[in-house]
């Protein structure tokens, strides 16, 4: 009997503020698996990011989101989250008077029913902490707040890791990092892939696919994917530039 996908999107229509995004997204990603989404600017990428993890600013005019089996179109946030869904933001939110140890506490807490004390998840959020180069005092510090670009970035990772989510979306998590946080960030994301795990990853560049390979590379191009292919479709992006999968400059 064939495995059930992880995640599947079924002709996903949607807009914000009345404009159309997405239409009509189709895509399935099984356990295990990590899928590349590559596209312009405004394509809609972080759009389908958002709405996988149920953004409230956009609606979803058709299709439908099914995870595990189980259609979480019109599910909140939050329900999401506990059932193991996780979102790396592509601009991450700080947050004052909330401390880094404190929020990811609560976000496990809430995730697992399990009410953590601040000593068991320190302990836990060290050793994640170490992997990812990260200085031992930024538990404390506030979320965000004062961190570099690359901080935050290694800061979406290091609650990926404490969480475990079972589909993560990381959106354009590669933008504004030098060559040595790509390279952390890219190891702290290959830790946590497992066979029962599945990543989507949405970024401009292919420079991130450098250190992970995906599984399948998807072409994102005025809301929806125009085509799919290996890992080797992110050398034919770099070569030939979006354009040339925009299905209106495609002759013939």
């Amino acid at each position: 009997m064939p495995k059930q996908p992880l995640l599947e999107i079924k002709n996903l229509h949607a807009s914000v503020e009345g404009t159309a995004i997405l239409k009509g997204v189709d895509l399935t990603i099984n356990a295990g698996e990590t899928h590349a989404i590559m596209g312009p600017n405004g394509s809609g990428k972080s759009t389908l990011a958002n709405i996988l993890l149920g953004h409230p600013a956009y609606v979803i005019t058709g299709g439908s989101i099914l995870y595990k089996g189980e259609d979480v179109t019109e599910w909140k946030p939050e329900k999401r989250g506990q059932a193991g869904m996780f979102l790396g933001f592509q601009y991450p939110e700080e947050i004052q008077g909330v401390s880094v140890v404190n929020f990811l506490r609560t976000a496990l807490s809430n995730k697992t029913g399990t009410n953590y004390t601040v000593l068991e998840l320190r302990l836990k959020v060290m050793e994640a902490m170490r992997d990812l180069e990260m200085d031992s005092s930024f538990a404390d510090r506030y979320l965000n707040e004062g961190f570099s670009g690359g901080e935050r970035k290694r800061n979406e990772i290091l609650q990926m890791a404490i969480l475990e989510p079972d589909f993560a979306v990381l959106d354009e998590t590669d933008s504004g990092l030098d060559i040595d946080a790509l390279r952390i960030v890219a190891e702290g994301v290959k830790r946590l892939q497992t066979d029962e795990r599945g990543f989507l990853i949405i970024t401009h560049y292919q420079r991130m696919l450098d250190y992970i390979t995906p599984d399948f590379v998807h072409v994102f191009v005025d809301g929806h994917i125009v085509k799919s292919g290996n890992a080797g479709l992110a050398d034919s992006i770099e070569e030939a530039g979006y354009d040339a999968f925009r299905p209106e400059l495609i002759v013939g």
